[in-house]
């Protein structure tokens, strides 16, 4: 097939566009460089275009044929979209419609969108399956749902068949370190406990000791990133015999807290993560844990990386070979 992976210059899309490639389709990736990075389109062909910019979109479409579209184009910060909700529903909704109704023009009816556990806002049990309530508590899952909304009405009027999978902590890196996770200003655990541990900036800060949790810190799913690829190309086979709109949860099943993530970290690297407490950051749930029964029963997914300490090794791995 020939595919575009928009937002395959970044953390996501840039494994989405490897595990494509390795499969023997033709990658084309699609960003604008605003958070991605050039040097992680590896594979395939790089389109510079922006969701906000419909000529662009336009362009990068213009006289070639799509199989399907992989869409990781998204702002994705949680404190950042309370912040600032205008620039999150510009990003992910207006730019989502607008790379829509590229696709429509260009008769693309396969679609694989990257949407977030934040669709769920607070858990009301323990496990997240697909029934549980969407209520998001921040802008960033607002802006999501809104996208899966969307989507489910583009199946019925356009016969757009599309599989929306909200994975939830995302972590980890290639085996062979050649692609990671880098955001110029980074938010996510894992990596942040890393860089502490490399002395690549102060200690890390923990927000909110006094979630009702065991040890009062936040508990969080955290899901490879090469299994989340797997599973999006496993959604985009799925598609061929089941159209209509769809959305699958991805996780591990398990939730970690914080301070047992810091713990981990630091019996992968044999070092102490030197880190401070913090006061809570707006809109942040205490526990998000993933039931992905439905998409083991449907998609055929199951995570391969199920230990924790082996997922932090990977990114310690590639964490190590980078000029911080």
């Amino acid at each position: 097939m020939r595919t575009l992976v928009c937002g395959g210059a970044g953390y996501i899309g840039s494994h989405m566009a490897r595990l494509l490639a390795a499969q023997g389709h033709e990658v084309v990736v699609l960003d604008d460089l605003s958070s991605g990075h050039a040097q992680a389109v590896q594979w395939g062909r790089l389109v510079e275009a922006d969701v906000l910019h419909p000529p662009s979109l336009e362009e990068a479409f213009a006289g070639q044929r799509f199989d399907a579209v992989f869409h990781f184009c998204a702002r994705s910060l949680v404190a950042e979209s309370v912040a600032r909700p205008y620039d999150y529903y510009a990003t992910n909704v207006v730019g989502t419609l607008n790379l829509l109704e590229a696709m429509r023009r260009h008769e693309v009816r396969r679609l694989v969108f990257s949407s977030s556990a934040s669709v769920f806002g607070q858990p009301a049990t323990g496990m997240v399956d697909e029934d549980h309530p969407t209520q998001p508590i921040n802008p960033y899952g607002a802006s999501k749902l809104m996208v899966e909304r969307i989507l489910a009405d583009a199946a019925t009027a356009y016969g757009l068949d599309s599989v929306a999978l909200r994975y939830f902590n995302a972590a980890g890196a290639t085996a062979d370190a050649r692609i990671g996770e880098s955001h110029a200003c980074e938010t996510h655990l894992i990596p942040n406990v890393l860089r502490s541990v490399l002395g690549d900036r102060l200690a890390l800060k923990v927000f909110g000791g006094d979630y009702p949790t065991p040890d009062g810190t936040c508990i969080r799913d955290y899901v490879h990133v090469e299994d989340l690829a797997q599973a999006h190309l496993l959604a985009l086979d799925y598609l061929g015999a089941h159209p209509g709109a769809h959305a699958f949860n991805l996780g591990n099943g398990r939730g970690f807290s914080v301070r047992e993530v810091i713990a981990a970290a630091s019996a992968v690297t044999g070092r102490a993560v030197p880190w401070e407490m913090a006061p809570r950051r707006a809109g942040d749930p205490a526990v998000l844990v993933a039931s992905s029964r439905r998409a083991k029963a449907e998609l055929g997914w199951s995570p391969t990386w199920t230990d924790l300490e082996a997922i932090i090794e990977s990114a310690w791995r590639w964490h190590r070979a980078q000029p911080w």
